[in-house]
């Protein structure tokens, strides 16, 4: 019997990659072959994003893109998944004929009763229903031996600007027994980085009947034979408590990374934003992490041209920049988003103001991300090697405990043997803005935690993403 064949297209987050990553397991569960190339797959799968205005326009124009498959392709099966379809369910049925079936955020599942032919065009629910499980199928995506753990669905805050609550749901965690459970299958497959991610990681647990919290559950998962780092991704600016801020400075497999979206340093912005600090104690709470992790890599997030962001706001956010010397900075414009309370504010910055002023702060971090690394000279790093470069296959790249996937810079990595899935020494010897290059230790043994790279389905595969 001939095998079907399908191809998914995966839009934004890491959460989202996940969610498609499942989806591609059903899929294999069910007989299919997932085949690199749209053209040559006869359904075709796209997990959108519906975030923000750019995610959506590229979301759309995916959909359309890959529409054309159906009269010049192989395509007899189109299904548009995720964040976008659980926004706008009707309008999207009613814009996009050429779409066969629509699920929701909470929906995934439902793919099987797609693929078994026994289903309807709209199978969008509640949002709030999803919630993964480690004895649901995944097939892994990301390179290396990495791979993403999502802790939780949903999200309680109330930040002005955000959309996500309506579209994920209240926040729903995993239980810690059921996460043990997938991040020992994971690293008995060969997986030696785990980056755990939510909407808002340092409030997992909250939800639960119980006294599970991060720092609980990161300790036992950093316990898991065969794992070497654990990165945690999302932890919204609160204050942390001693016992995680312990596992970040001193526990060898919990990496002293933080990433952090603090969005921005204005007192004014900040209550615009309904974020629930201040300047002060944003300040207060770099200081803290700077003085309790030793090696800390500190990631941040800052929205521009968010309604009523003057100038003079927008210099106080440059200061805070040239104070923190964060080691990542990440800068989004404001997007003007339907049903959240910032939509409502007066004060809209134009579209020029704002992109001048996400140019401008980049300008300020851009020294900032280069002394640092270029600190880095002459230090002997251990690399996850990830492959190939995308740029050209005689290159090899991977990265540093300092760098997390898709989201920061590489390291180029010359001489070798170069081992993908290893975690190999590497001593620096050029630094960029956001990249490194480095020279592989040519008289490394085998690294003695390398297990041979696979997945619960025995086997990794590409899965098309576009963050």
């Amino acid at each position: 019997m001939r095998q079907r064949t399908i191809h998914f297209v995966s839009l934004g987050c890491p959460k989202n990659r996940v969610d498609s990553e499942v989806m591609l397991g059903i899929a294999v569960r069910a007989g299919l072959r997932q085949v690199a190339e749209p053209e040559e797959a006869e359904i075709l799968v796209i997990n959108t994003c519906g975030f923000v205005a750019d995610a959506k326009r590229e979301s759309i124009e995916t959909i359309l893109r890959l529409a054309t498959f159906k009269t010049q392709g192989a395509c007899r099966t189109l299904v548009v998944a995720g964040c976008l379809s659980q926004r706008y369910p009707d309008d999207l049925a009613e814009q996009l004929p050429e779409v066969d079936h629509f699920l929701g955020s909470s929906d995934l599942l439902k793919l099987e009763q797609i693929l078994s032919g026994e289903s309807e065009r709209m199978l969008v629910g509640s949002p709030g229903r999803w919630l993964m499980r480690s004895s649901d199928p995944r097939i892994l995506s990301t390179r290396g031996a990495s791979a993403y753990v999502k802790l939780a669905e949903g999200c309680d805050r109330s930040c002005a600007f955000c959309i996500i609550p309506q579209i994920r749901g209240r926040q729903r965690s995993r239980t810690p027994d059921d996460l043990v459970r997938e991040v020992e299958q994971l690293a008995s497959a060969g997986i030696l980085e785990i980056n755990l991610v939510a909407q808002d990681t340092v409030a997992y647990g909250r939800d639960l009947d119980c006294s599970a919290n991060l720092a609980r559950l990161v300790a036992r998962l950093a316990e898991t034979p065969g794992l070497r780092w654990v990165r945690m991704l999302y932890l919204y600016p609160e204050q942390l408590d001693d016992a995680l801020l312990e596992l970040l400075g001193q526990h060898p497999r919990v990496l002293p990374y933080v990433d952090m979206p603090l969005q921005h340093a204005s007192d004014s912005m900040l209550r615009r934003m309904r974020r629930g600090h201040g300047s002060s104690r944003l300040r207060r709470l770099v200081q803290r992490l700077r003085t309790r992790i030793p090696g800390l890599v500190l990631r941040t997030a800052f929205i521009v041209g968010h309604p009523g962001e003057t100038e003079q706001d927008f210099e106080e956010l440059c200061d805070f920049v040239r104070w923190g010397e964060f080691e990542r900075v990440g800068v989004f414009r404001y997007s003007d988003e339907t049903g959240t309370v910032s939509r409502d504010q007066a004060g809209k910055v134009p579209a020029r103001i704002s992109a001048a002023r996400a140019r401008r702060l980049m300008a300020v971090q851009r020294p900032i991300s280069r002394r640092k690394n270029r600190a880095l000279t002459g230090q002997k790093l251990e690399v996850l090697v990830e492959g190939p470069s995308t740029q050209t296959e005689l290159v090899f790249v991977g990265r540093h405990a300092g760098q997390a996937p898709e989201v920061d810079g590489c390291v180029y990595l010359s001489g070798g043997p170069a081992r993908p899935g290893r975690l190999q020494r590497a001593t620096v010897t050029n630094a960029r803005d956001y990249d490194l290059v480095a020279e592989l230790d040519p008289d490394e043994s085998e690294d003695e935690h390398a297990a041979p790279l696979a997945t619960k389905a025995g086997r990794r595969v590409t899965l098309r993403t576009v963050s």
